[in-house]
């Protein structure tokens, strides 16, 4: 299952974030979405610029029910170095992290971009209903800046948590999210698997180097949660729309 047909199939009226949105590949079908009002949060200037291309390509404008939001969001405010690895000379931007800075890699040259961070708490934004999350190594200091919202709006989330931005992620962020009443799953053979069958050492095994494209067979980096007070409903309306 793709992010976009989860939340296609899940949609609820509300505030749609999509964080870590690069050119808008999830943007714009969710700006689709009936009443949704989309926030986008992409801190890297490049994409953040095709972003908005992008947008007025499809709409002929910036629609008033997108917010675009050139910050990375993170456990406190203040400012990060966002470090974009470039490989043979061409920019691998969906690998740009303020997570890491990749100097352990000889293979690659890299950017740094200086770019503001916020929290997500501090927007203040309520009906939050869906969250997508792909913030290359930092989702959990993302998710520790959006405990109030999550508390708050329980919104369902789809993470990408790779081990090769950064080691037992898909261990440590299931925590957090464990102690705001949040359960996780993942989408394998047909059908979504509760995260407690998850393995890594055999179904997430990639390098960090992003000159290096080998990878298990599963790769499984998409991973999806829902508050527990929900779960068993949206499991079953998922199944349906299947």
């Amino acid at each position: 299952m793709e992010e976009l047909d989860f939340h296609t199939a899940l949609h609820r009226p509300g505030i749609l974030l999509d964080i870590g949105a690069h050119d808008g590949l999830l943007t714009i079908p969710f700006a689709r979405l009936p009443d949704s009002r989309v926030h986008a949060f992409e801190p890297l200037p490049s994409a953040m610029a095709r972003l908005r291309a992008n947008l007025i390509a499809e709409f002929g404008a910036i629609p008033p029910h997108v917010g675009l939001h050139p910050e990375a969001l993170g456990a406190a405010a203040g400012e990060a170095v966002l470090t974009l690895p470039v490989l043979d000379g061409i920019p691998q931007e969906q690998w740009a992290s303020i997570a890491k800075d990749y100097a352990e890699h000889a293979s690659v040259t890299t950017q740094a971009h200086r770019v503001p961070v916020v929290t997500l708490d501090s927007l203040g934004l309520s009906s939050v209903t869906a969250i997508k999350l792909d913030a290359e190594g930092a989702e959990q200091e993302v998710l520790e800046g959006a405990t109030a919202t999550l508390t708050r709006s329980r919104p369902i989330l789809s993470i990408e948590i790779e081990e090769r931005h950064r080691l037992h992620s898909t261990r440590d962020v299931p925590a957090l999210l464990a102690t705001l009443g949040y359960a996780g799953w993942y989408w394998h053979e047909g059908a979504m698997q509760p995260l407690a069958a998850f393995d890594a050492s055999t179904m997430q095994v990639a390098s960090s180097d992003p000159a290096i494209f080998a990878a298990s067979d599963p790769y499984i980096f998409s991973f999806y949660f829902f508050p527990n007070e929900l779960a068993e409903a949206l499991l079953e309306r998922l199944q349906r729309a299947r």
